[in-house]
């Protein structure tokens, strides 16, 4: 993705461009006239701002561990957002993560971060758990790693079958929590689900 300072002045002609499109011109209607700017901002420094990390440079510097066990480290009911990329519409949920240490473990905030690295994207739901799990293994040395997510689609809510409280649960697991069914039925008690 371009940077920032690339990106914003594109944006914010984009979103005139859409309003005046619309009927709407910034010009023309008053409460209009800063919303291309701070759109175009929401987007880059909120919304979209997942492309700026790099889930290595997140999961870098976890502490050396000595735990010698396979007990799981969870983190769970993380809210998270994101946009979906078939209609430019929001979602947002929950996210579960955990993982099976492998030679170091990292702070817990850490995997907050990873999960808004994900999610702070144009991406589909099950993309962000892949992303994830994947991350945790490849730079943290995870010997499993689990991501559930539970979220509410806005494209199903708001426009074509229009089915409010209708939830999309997706599931990714890797290494030890993809074959060892124990450890994942642990996981998924600690989150109160169910396999």
């Amino acid at each position: 993705m371009a940077s920032k300072k690339d990106s914003t002045p594109k944006l914010t002609k984009a979103i005139e461009d859409f309003l005046r499109a619309v009927g709407r011109s910034p010009g023309t209607y008053p409460e209009l006239i800063e919303t291309p700017v701070r759109t175009a901002n929401m987007w880059m420094n909120e919304l979209l701002d997942g492309y700026a990390w790099d889930p290595k440079d997140i999961l870098v510097g976890g502490a050396s561990t000595t735990l010698g066990d396979d007990g799981l480290v969870i983190v769970r009911d993380m809210f998270f957002h994101s946009v979906c990329p078939h209609h430019l519409l929001p979602f947002h949920g929950v996210a579960h993560v955990g993982y099976i240490p492998g030679p170091r473990i990292v702070g817990l905030s850490k995997i907050a971060r990873l999960v808004d690295c994900f999610a702070h994207r144009l991406t589909l739901q099950e993309e962000i758990g892949h992303g994830i799990t994947g991350a945790l293994i490849t730079h943290l040395g995870a010997k499993g790693a689990a991501c559930l997510l539970d979220a509410e689609q806005l494209c199903m809510v708001i426009r074509g079958v229009r089915k409010p409280g209708s939830r999309a649960v997706t599931a990714s697991y890797a290494g030890a929590l993809l074959t060892d069914k124990a450890s994942r039925t642990e996981f998924l008690s600690a989150i109160n689900a169910e396999e």
